[in-house]
């Protein structure tokens, strides 16, 4: 499907839309965004409803900004333009969920609620926010890869230790580890569904990825192998990991997890090959840098990569199908590429001043309809319509170098 660049819509149109759906599914007692003095009772309780959350209609997008020079970390409210304190921590590496933020140092990691995220059902969504604020401080020996579901959190070490963290205590502002795994030495820990998947090592330099239950016990380990195993996505359908020949899909089938390979389809070098990736929030349109040569594109639901040939890049992302790839080049120029045809179709000077090498990069987040990339040295934030050419639609100012940037209420 070619993107149609000139016919997008909207960024709030979408979250309009959604809007509706979830008016639509809220199970009478007071529209979306009302919120009751009284609590109700489990029988009487609107569908969707949170205790300490308000229900809203639109998606409710903030940007957890990190000051790498301070360690403050500092929330744009995107809906009012608003910047607003959340608290401070040593490290100025940020991670998201879609709720939390965590702040990874080489001692471990500081963990914040942004107050704003939503809940998936599938045919429709929640958005919700609520205050935001520090949940507290997880101690470890430089945190490596943190990945998420909705009721937990992997935090995997440098030692070879991973723990998993219960999201039900996040959420009341308290940090819960149900379990330590101690032979995380292979990749990436992520929790799946009810389960959690642990990368081994196996026979030369094959991965095997074991099943684990919520208490780290095995219950099974995948057929699929993934050689030097490299970076990890979470999608809306399953999980991605890196491997030397492609990806490696983990997916759920009556209860049974069950891996897939997705083949490269062509030899590639290890400089060329992914070693993370970027995508929107449970987005299955996964993005990576191939070395010098350009950007690389997995379409999970189409078990297809593809490279696009763009030349070296600092920072890659896409929305998704039908959206195009979005990369930041060194001369801090934004461009768009067609992904079905690889042919750049919009370009714009964004960042005026691009950090040298031993500076904090720029960085991609996006969402329906918008893209936002931090400018550390103009201090500011570049809100960008993707769908018009790259159009800045607005940009904020900040009072600081925004040296790292997630995007959370997704």
């Amino acid at each position: 499907m070619a993107w149609n660049h000139k016919k997008g819509a909207p960024a709030y149109g979408a979250s309009l839309a959604l809007g509706l759906l979830l008016t639509g599914c809220s199970g009478g007692g007071g529209g979306a965004g009302e919120q009751s003095d009284k609590k109700p009772s489990a029988s009487s309780a609107p569908h969707g409803y949170i205790e300490g959350a308000q229900e809203t209609a639109e998606q409710q997008s903030r940007l957890v900004l990190a000051d790498g020079a301070s360690g403050a970390l500092k929330v744009l409210d995107l809906i009012d333009g608003k910047t607003r304190p959340l608290g401070k921590a040593n490290g100025s590496r940020l991670v998201t969920d879609g709720r939390f933020a965590y702040a990874a140092s080489d001692t471990g990691a500081h963990i914040f609620d942004s107050g704003a995220w939503m809940v998936d059902h599938g045919d429709h969504v929640h958005y919700y926010r609520a205050t935001m604020r520090e949940v507290g401080a997880l101690r470890g020996n430089k945190p490596q890869h943190i990945y998420s579901s909705p009721s937990s959190t992997a935090v995997t070490f440098a030692d070879g230790k991973a723990r998993l963290l219960d999201h039900a205590r996040m959420e009341k502002g308290d940090i819960g580890t149900t379990v330590t795994i101690e032979d995380a030495d292979a990749g990436p820990v992520v929790p799946f569904k009810e389960n959690v998947l642990v990368p081994t090592g196996g026979p030369g330099d094959e991965t095997v990825v074991e099943v684990r239950d919520r208490k780290g016990n095995k219950k099974s380990a995948l057929k699929a192998k993934c050689a030097q195993l490299r970076g990890a996505a979470v999608t809306r359908t399953g999980v991605v990991f890196g491997c030397a020949d492609g990806a490696l899909f983990v997916s759920e089938k009556n209860g049974e997890a069950r891996g897939e390979k997705i083949p490269f389809g062509q030899s590639v070098p290890d400089g060329e090959r992914p070693a993370s990736f970027r995508h929107r929030s449970l987005g299955s349109t996964l993005t990576a840098t191939a070395g010098d040569r350009g950007v690389w594109v997995l379409n999970v639901p189409e078990r297809e990569w593809k490279l696009v040939e763009t030349g070296p890049v600092t920072a890659v992302n896409s929305a998704g199908e039908g959206a195009p790839l979005l990369a930041l080049k060194d001369t801090g120029v934004l461009e768009a590429y067609d992904v079905s045809s690889g042919k750049k179709i919009a370009g714009r000077k964004l960042v005026s001043r691009m950090p040298d090498a031993k500076e904090a990069r720029p960085v991609i987040e996006v969402d329906a309809g918008r893209a936002y990339v931090n400018d550390v040295a103009d201090k500011k934030i570049h809100e960008i319509d993707f769908n018009d050419d790259l159009r800045e639609a607005r940009s904020f100012s900040v009072d600081f170098a925004p040296s790292a940037m997630v995007e959370t209420g997704r």
